[in-house]
């Protein structure tokens, strides 16, 4: 689901395979979080239907985003990720959930490749959550997609929040993830327990249940904890940036702000409607 040219790409090494961890969640997805992944992306749209719209899912990832446009009605539909692992597995939820589905293509691409993205022309909704920051070229990536949008039509971001120095020391830690097997594994380790001691001192500080919040993290646009978990600590590249310099950038280019939804100053994303003037 994460795109980097020949000349930005870092080392191998050095670059987190999301498609691992697609495949993997691909074993969970069943209808109820298909349905949840649907009503999430209908939120973020601000529209309950894609009837006769094209929707551009770039780095589809495990293709759920993808199958949630063609569950709101989209009547053209392209997804294309950098990673060959996570194009199996799009490809894969297109084969079990919408074999019929002919406009519906998949394959590998590239978002800072701007030949390849030309080819594409325009389209009614761009989307890309939580896939350009990972492309080690973040501004590169958010200008490429401005000329995906066709005049009057969405661009949907979900872009990681710059959070100063706390970003430094995450994008340090998400390093050292791909230094060796045992770094890996020092990591998940670590920060895993770290994820749960402190949602779990939260949960008992408010005399809540603390099983409540793995239950119903599913409700968020149909993921799994565990898969997120791993997403995060092994995303890399990782590049942040504050929604001022976010918004500041595409009304430059053109583009109005229609909704937001900021992570509350935490290290997740913040999400952007935008539609092109």
């Amino acid at each position: 689901m994460h795109a980097a040219s020949a000349a930005t790409a870092p080392a191998p090494e050095t670059r987190f395979e999301f498609g691992k961890n697609w495949l993997r969640f691909l074993g969970t997805l069943d209808e109820d979080r298909i349905d949840i992944a649907t009503r999430s992306l209908a939120s973020l749209l601000g529209r309950e239907s894609l009837s006769g719209a094209s929707f551009l899912d770039i780095g589809s990832g495990s293709g759920l985003s993808s199958l949630a446009a063609l569950r709101l009605g989209c009547t053209r539909l392209h997804s294309f990720d950098f990673d060959p692992l996570s194009v199996a597995c799009t490809q894969e939820l297109k084969r079990r959930y919408a074999r019929a589905a002919e406009f519906w293509t998949v394959e590998a691409g590239n978002a800072l490749d701007r030949g390849y993205l030309a080819g594409l022309g325009t389209w009614d909704v761009v989307y890309s959550w939580g896939v350009l920051h990972h492309t080690g070229a973040l501004w590169q990536a958010l200008d490429n997609v401005a000329a995906l949008v066709r005049s009057g039509g969405s661009l949907c971001l979900a872009i990681y929040n710059d959070q100063g120095s706390t970003s430094v020391r995450w994008r340090k830690i998400k390093a050292l993830y791909h230094k060796s097997r045992g770094a890996r594994l020092l990591v998940l380790a670590t920060c895993t327990s770290y994820f749960v001691l402190r949602g779990l001192a939260g949960d008992l500080l408010r005399l809540q249940d603390p099983t409540r919040r793995y239950r119903q993290y599913r409700r968020n646009r149909g993921m799994s904890v565990l898969h997120d978990w791993r997403d995060w600590l092994g995303g890399y590249p990782f590049e942040v940036a504050k929604p001022e310099a976010v918004l500041a950038f595409y009304r430059a280019r053109g583009f109005t702000l229609e909704r937001m939804t900021t992570c509350g100053g935490s290290h997740g994303c913040n999400e952007y409607a935008f539609v092109k003037q």
